[in-house]
Formats: structure tokens, C-alpha cells, sequence
């Protein structure tokens, strides 16, 4: 049922049926990096914010290494919105950890995201149609995907670009904690590709 399930998902991406802006956002169940379930259905009447994320990935190391990341969690959370970070790398390739290194990576980089999701075969990744890490996505409290794409207006790897952009993910979280439409609803995701497993 999982193989035909993930064969669902490649054909939808194949086909330009994944998800998008204003869309219902699809429902999911995934283990964290300390063996606990989160189910999106958990989170319901909360805004979510979903993160592609791969440690190996020079762009998603521009956000965390400074701390600009974290910070964001943070955040987020003092708004009361919930942040998950989903790692779709599939074993023995890059951003792919054990679950007890994801547990470790988390301590030492000190990741504030309320969990870090492990999707090793890729099924999620492939429903919402992630395609580079960082890929953000931000769901509203009634599960509807109000924006998805890139984190912010700067397509580049230097640390020093991040005060200068602007961040997509906050201004769509602003919007909808503010009762109005997000703009824009989808911008062009940057990053390193996911590692997907092969089929």
C-alpha cells in the first residue's frame, strides 16, 4: 500500500497535482527524530508552518548557522504558530540522518521547531510537491495552504542577505494572523534539490 502510495505522489508531481496555494493541504502522519507521532490533524485551528530541510544543503546552512533559523522558530512559536521541519532525504544521501543524529543535530544547532518529521521514503515531500530545501509551505488553522515557495527574495547562500531580503513565510503568517490575504500566495522555492529514494 506504501509503494502504491508513493507511486500516487510521483505521478501527481508529475503531473503538476500537487499542492498549491488556496488548496486543502494534504493530511499526513510522521514520526519525529525521538519517536514521537504528529499528525497535521494535530494541529488543527493553528497555523503551521511546514520546512523542507537537509543540514547538507549550503542554503538551508546559510539560515541555520547564524542562528536566523532558530530564531524564526522561535518566533513563530511566540505567536502561537506551530513549526514542523521535514526531512525527505532518503538513506545514503545527503541531509539523511538516523533518527538518533537527527535527535543530536537538534541539541547542538539548537533547532526550535516543534519537531523535526522524518519521511526517509519521500511520501510527504512528494504530496506537497517540495522540491528544494529550504521549501516552505504555511497553512492556515482551517488547513489550507495559504502560501508555499521560497523563504525569502534572495536566491543566494551568503548569510549576509538575510536581514536584506523579504521573508515570505513571516508576511504570510502576518497576513493571516491579521484576517487578510496573503500576497503572494507562491513563489519559486530555492535551494538544493530533495533526495528523494529512486523509484
Amino acid at each position: 500500500m506504501k509503494k502504491l502510495m508513493t507511486l500516487f505522489m510521483t505521478l501527481a508531481m508529475t503531473l503538476g497535482l500537487a499542492a498549491h496555494a488556496a488548496e486543502a493541504a494534504p493530511a499526513f502522519t510522521l514520526t519525529d527524530a525521538h519517536g514521537e507521532e504528529h499528525s497535521l490533524s494535530d494541529y488543527e485551528g493553528k497555523i503551521v508552518v511546514l520546512e523542507w530541510v537537509n543540514h547538507g544543503c549550503p542554503f538551508v546552512v546559510k539560515f541555520y548557522a547564524g542562528g536566523h533559523m532558530q530564531a524564526m522558530q522561535e518566533e513563530m512559536a511566540e505567536k502561537g504558530v506551530v513549526w514542523l521541519s521535514i526531512c525527505s532525504s532518503a538513506p545514503n544521501t545527503q541531509g539523511w540522518m538516523s533518527r538518533e543524529d537527527q535527535a543530536k543535530t537538534i541539541e547542538e544547532k539548537n533547532i526550535k521547531a516543534k519537531a523535526v518529521l522524518i519521511d526517509e521514503d519521500g511520501t510527504v515531500g512528494r504530496a506537497y510537491g517540495a522540491r528544494t530545501t529550504p521549501h516552505m509551505y504555511v497553512i492556515d488553522g482551517e488547513g489550507k495552504l495559504r502560501y508555499q515557495g521560497a523563504i525569502d527574495s534572495i536566491r543566494s547562500t551568503r548569510a549576509s542577505d538575510i536581514e536584506k531580503a523579504d521573508n515570505y513565510v513571516r508576511a504570510a503568517v502576518e497576513a493571516i494572523l491579521a484576517g487578510e490575504e496573503v500576497d503572494p500566495k507562491q513563489t519559486q522555492p530555492y535551494g538544493c534539490s530533495v533526495k528523494y529514494a529512486s523509484n
